[in-house]
Order: structure tokens, then C-alpha cells, then sequence
């Protein structure tokens, strides 16, 4: 008859749930937001920006944060996250830092996109939520997220490209597209910015 690992008690069985509970939290992240709480909600961007740097996070030079985006992630949590310079990262955005994030120079993530590094395998029948799976994401350069869009783990947004209002993004977006609609398909090749002559 095989022995099985006896359950903890007393101390030990504390111990290890106080390691369960507290698996996480990020002293750091907590920092951040209690200091981000201080700021006016609709002013500040870019000294919310210059905090998150502070905090361990890869902001560029000229990027404006509108509030406090809502973050979770693993261990790894500050170095998943790269954002370019000149970016705008607008009200309620959700970051998944499961997994990395790199943004570009000069991005706009609209109010309410969401970033997902992380999902699930397909299970049993039983449990279809099975063992998490994750995958970086990547937005190029100038690409602009519009409002409520959600982006999936492993998907990467081509430069110069922009998804709708609302659109759920499962694959890869070419650079100059426009996408959009659930799940998200293109609509249109974009013209490259003309330079006015002289």
C-alpha cells in the first residue's frame, strides 16, 4: 500500500495557506496604485507614465497613461509589460501580464481594451477550463486599439493598423489593415499618410 503526503497541520497548514493567499501580490503593483490614487483621474497622464517607470515598468519617453489600468500577471509581472514612447493608454484598460506585452511607439489603446496573454486548454467535459496556456502579445507601431476591443493571447497587430470599436481579435492583424466585428476580419487596407509638397 502506497503512503500518501499527510496534510498539514497546525503551523505548517498556516503557512501554506498563507502561501496560497498571498500568490500574486505584488508589493510593487500595490505601491503604484495606492501612489496613482493621489493623481486628479482626468489629468496627470504623464506623471502617471513617469510612476509606472518607477515601478519597474518599460514606459517610453512622451506616454500618457489616462487612469490606472487593471493589471494581473505572475512573478515576471514588470518586465511583461513594454510600452514605446508617445503612446496613449486611455481609461479602463485591462493587462493581462501573464505572459509579455510590447506596444509600440506612438499607440493608442482606446477606453476599455482589453489585452489577454493568458487563456485555458480545452479539458474534460467535466472541467472544460483546463491547464492555463499562454502567448505574448505584440501591437507595432502606430496601430490604434479602439474602445472595448479585446485582443487574444498569441495575436500581434501589424503596424499603422486599427481594430474597431468592440472588435475580438483571434489572429494576427497585417500592418495598414483595419479589422473588426467578433471575431475580427479585415475590412480595409489603409493608404499610407501622404506628406503634403512643398
Amino acid at each position: 500500500m502506497g503512503r500518501s503526503d499527510p496534510k498539514p497541520t497546525g503551523w505548517r497548514k498556516l503557512v501554506t495557506l498563507a502561501r496560497e493567499e498571498t500568490t500574486g501580490i505584488h508589493p510593487r503593483l500595490l505601491a503604484l496604485q495606492a501612489a496613482l490614487r493621489f493623481l486628479p483621474k482626468h489629468r496627470g497622464r504623464e506623471a502617471r507614465a513617469q510612476l509606472f517607470s518607477l515601478a519597474g515598468f518599460q514606459v517610453g519617453a512622451g506616454t500618457q497613461i489616462a487612469n490606472t489600468p487593471k493589471i494581473n500577471g505572475g512573478p515576471s509581472l514588470f518586465s511583461n509589460l513594454v510600452i514605446g514612447a508617445n503612446c496613449a493608454i486611455e481609461a479602463e484598460c485591462v493587462l493581462d501580464l501573464c505572459e509579455r506585452i510590447t506596444i509600440g511607439d506612438c499607440v493608442t489603446l482606446s477606453p476599455g481594451v482589453m489585452i489577454l496573454t493568458s487563456t485555458h486548454e480545452l479539458d474534460i467535459r467535466e472541467h472544460r477550463a483546463g491547464p492555463v496556456q499562454t502567448s505574448p502579445v505584440k501591437i507595432g507601431d502606430g496601430a490604434w486599439i479602439g474602445p472595448r476591443a479585446i485582443i487574444l493571447p498569441g495575436v500581434t497587430i501589424g503596424s499603422g493598423a486599427i481594430v474597431d470599436a468592440g472588435a475580438v481579435v483571434n489572429k494576427d492583424v497585417r500592418p495598414q489593415t483595419r479589422v473588426g466585428g467578433m471575431p475580427a476580419i479585415q475590412i480595409e487596407v489603409l493608404k499610407a499618410h501622404e506628406t503634403p509638397g512643398p
